[in-house]
């Protein structure tokens, strides 16, 4: 346990889980599978933030069924999945820490009224405890791979809701990019649009843009392969849903790598 850790103005205190939890460390895979809301805890010294368990099981608390996806498809490809477990109410990590919606005051309608008028202090010691951490995580994990001359192609793992204000989300996942290498992106749209049945975002119901963190920080400058994948949350409902995705994945990713890299996977 470090000070930080152990600090009365730390959110986090002794017996709270750590923020970051890393699937298979030991992966070989090409793959580095990423989760920014994979989890939806809360640490003990922030209640439930005023918002209810019942609140913080619905997608405004986390990306459902993305923490036992990312699980699976780790065991599948043998990648790494690096997972956020802390709730995105307590603080976005796919939200550049100083964005005023990186700790959310209202999420979706919903007034969360333990984020009302915190302090910079505050937001500061959410960032530190849990935000770094978990980005730290992903750095540390990509430069041991660079070290050891391991390839990398990040895969950032999201879900979404099946309807949005009212309007019915038509897709069953969503590929989103922009900036940065973008062709590894690119072959999974067109891999996943030759699926028979299946309706395929492109950006869609997200674009990759601004708001994102996570992957243009990681991937864009070192020019990394990438893709930001959304998957429909009533896809992902139950175990047997995140099974049937994890096998379509399996097939997907390693199907669109250039013919030379795919010995990499």
């Amino acid at each position: 346990m470090t000070r930080e850790r152990q600090s009365a103005a730390s959110p986090l205190a002794d017996g709270d889980p750590s923020p970051v939890e890393t699937i298979n460390p030991a992966g070989a895979s090409s793959f580095l599978l990423l989760g920014d809301h994979a989890g939806n805890s809360v640490p003990a010294r922030l209640g439930t933030l005023g918002v209810g368990q019942a609140e913080l099981s619905r997608h405004i608390g986390w990306d459902i069924g993305v923490g036992l996806l990312g699980a699976m498809l780790a065991e599948a490809l043998d990648a790494v999945f690096v997972r956020q477990i802390y709730s995105r109410l307590v603080i976005d990590c796919n939200r550049d820490p100083a964005a005023a919606d990186a700790i959310a005051t209202i999420s979706d309608g919903t007034a969360v009224p333990g984020n009302a008028g915190l302090s910079q202090a505050a937001r500061d010691q959410r960032r530190a405890a849990i935000h770094a951490p978990y980005h730290a995580a992903i750095a540390a994990e990509l430069a041991r791979r660079d070290a050891a001359g391991q390839a990398t192609i990040i895969v950032s793992l999201h879900s979404f809701t099946p309807v949005m204000g009212g309007v019915a989300r038509p897709w069953e996942i969503g590929v989103l990019y922009e900036g940065g290498d973008t062709d590894f992106a690119r072959a999974v749209l067109d891999e996943l649009r030759a699926e028979p049945g299946l309706t395929v975002g492109d950006n869609q119901p997200y674009r990759m843009d601004s708001t994102d963190y996570t992957v243009p920080l990681h991937a864009f400058a070192a020019r990394r392969p990438y893709v930001e994948l959304e998957i429909r949350q009533d896809q992902l409902g139950s175990d047997a849903g995140c099974a049937r995705w994890c096998e379509r994945l399996r097939r997907i990713l390693p199907a669109s790598l250039p013919i030379q890299d795919r010995m990499l996977i």
